[in-house]
């Protein structure tokens, strides 16, 4: 987490003592001046573990240990639990979907924390047609066809046969292992995007690939390795179910089928009040040392030595934490390595949702403008509409140096052109950008460009002495969702309770 560098303190450090020398030479004696008080030490703690971040990961890895019989510390650099679940104020005492928020099959392991959390799901509103923005044009295409949530562009019978093609070679992809496929260092050596040139002729379906990546990890397709694409494909199933690229972009039947009744943030606010006053907020962790068999964890206002430490959180802002003695070089080598997606979300609230009248289910797809994506983010009972766009990779970094108001009639504009004239005027928005939020950096998933899955993938997961990592990248299936973050805690769990 970010902070002041080792090197840095003890920088500052010799500037110190070096000025104390000049000081002691010139300043009168003690006994001639009143000591100044001292600063009152931060307060130190003992357990068994300390769990660094409060994100889903964290706090199941925690429930588990606490379960077990351990004695566990929490410690978060924000204010709330959740991490990159959070509820979004909607300026009027209400909350929208911030961050992570659907639920699907074969997403068991969120499902089973929810159902012990008491939060209930319902379904994604999805009855109508989808809108599709291309060229300049606006066309609308059913959902329950044949092509299912792909929109029926003229180039989509050469996008199906990549697809096929795509789908085949998921197939080949180890989960939890992408580095051991036999093709691994071909298809780690080359980004979605070259191959997705190399596999299609028609602009419709090299746009629809391009949208297909930035919908899912808001990131070019320029950016990614194709192992990593094809690992995180083969990711979205469990056990007894293979994944495939249908369960990640489809509504009924995929990743978005499901929604949480009061917002996905129920769930972690519901596990951190049952966790209680072990979880410590406001707390980013600045170092970690390991030593005499344990670790120390130093915090802002606290202090934790334990026997054993897990890192709950993305691999990039892990590499944030002051380590000592230094981590291994591959390790240390893959959290330099494994950037964030840019993405904001942006929530326009409107009395009804008057696309459904208009026989509209709320989610687009467009080539152009700040939102490529939407979905229907209206409470259960339609009581209100909120339409929710994803402003992803590209499209968010040009709205850095707008202005609050420039960015909000970026965004209105898109669900004009999206959803008509009434779309532009709201009663009111929110937005939420992970690329400009500290502890996150970005979202929704780190993402491995070229070379680094078949290099440094196996660091993701094996511990570093004392140090344990969770996270949802580090999860086998569903790497990037909330079910791949519960997955990484109860799996770090048992890896640490079997350790001590």
């Amino acid at each position: 987490m970010t902070g002041v560098s080792r090197r840095r303190l003890l920088g500052t450090g010799a500037l110190t003592a070096a000025g104390a020398v000049v000081a002691a030479a010139s300043a009168p004696s003690a006994a001639a001046s009143p000591a100044s008080p001292a600063a009152p030490a931060a307060p130190q703690e003992t357990a068994d573990v300390v769990v660094v971040g409060a994100g889903l990961s964290g706090l199941t890895a925690a429930r588990d240990l606490v379960a077990a019989g351990r004695s566990v510390v929490v410690l978060e650099a924000r204010e709330r639990p959740g991490g990159r679940v959070y509820g979004l104020p909607l300026g009027d005492g209400t909350t929208s979907e911030g961050g992570a928020e659907f639920i699907g099959p074969t997403q068991d392991r969120i499902a089973a924390l929810a159902r012990d959390m008491g939060v209930a799901t319902f379904t994604t509103y999805n009855t109508g047609k989808n809108v599709y923005y291309r060229n300049g044009q606006r066309s609308l295409y059913a959902t329950d066809g044949i092509l299912g949530a792909v929109p029926p562009d003229w180039g989509v019978v050469d996008l199906e046969v990549a697809l096929l093609k795509l789908g085949e070679m998921v197939k080949q992809v180890p989960v939890g292992r992408p580095w051991e496929a036999a093709k691994a260092e071909e298809w780690d050596s080359q980004t979605f995007h070259t191959w997705s040139r190399s596999n299609s002729l028609s602009s419709g379906a090299r746009f629809l690939m391009d949208e297909f990546c930035s919908s899912t990890l808001s990131v070019r397709s320029r950016d990614v390795s194709l192992l990593y694409l094809l690992h995180y494909a083969a990711a979205a199933g469990n056990e007894t179910t293979p994944g495939t690229i249908d369960r990640l972009i489809n509504t009924k039947g995929g990743a978005q089928e499901s929604r949480f009744v009061g917002g996905s943030q129920e769930v972690p606010v519901r596990l951190a009040q049952r966790l209680g006053d072990i979880i410590r907020y406001n707390a980013p962790v600045r170092s970690i040392t390991a030593e005499d068999g344990g670790v120390t964890v130093v915090a802002d206002g606290i202090t934790v030595t334990a026997k054993r430490v897990v890192v709950a959180m993305s691999p990039a802002i892990a590499g944030k934490i002051d380590y000592s003695p230094g981590l291994p070089a591959s390790r240390a080598q893959l959290m330099q390595r494994y950037p964030m997606g840019s993405i904001a979300k942006f929530v326009a609230v409107y009395d009804t949702p008057f696309w459904r009248a208009d026989g509209l289910t709320g989610q687009a797809v467009a080539d152009s403008g700040a939102i490529d994506a939407t979905f229907d983010n209206s409470p259960p009972d339609g009581s209100r509409g909120i339409l929710m766009g994803f402003i992803n990779q590209t499209n968010i970094r040009k709205l850095d140096a707008a202005s609050p108001d420039a960015v909000r009639a970026a965004g209105l504009d898109s669900l004009g052109k999206l959803f008509g004239d009434t779309a532009r005027n709201p009663v009111r928005t929110a937005i939420q950008r992970w690329d400009n939020e500290t502890w996150s950096g970005g979202g929704p998933v780190g993402i491995a460009p070229p070379g680094v899955l078949s290099d440094y993938g196996p660091a993701l997961r094996a511990p570093c002495g004392p140090i344990h990592w969770a996270g949802t990248e580090t999860s086998d299936y569903w790497t990037g969702y909330m079910d791949g973050a519960v997955r990484s805690g109860e799996r770090v769990a048992k890896e640490v309770h079997a350790a001590l």
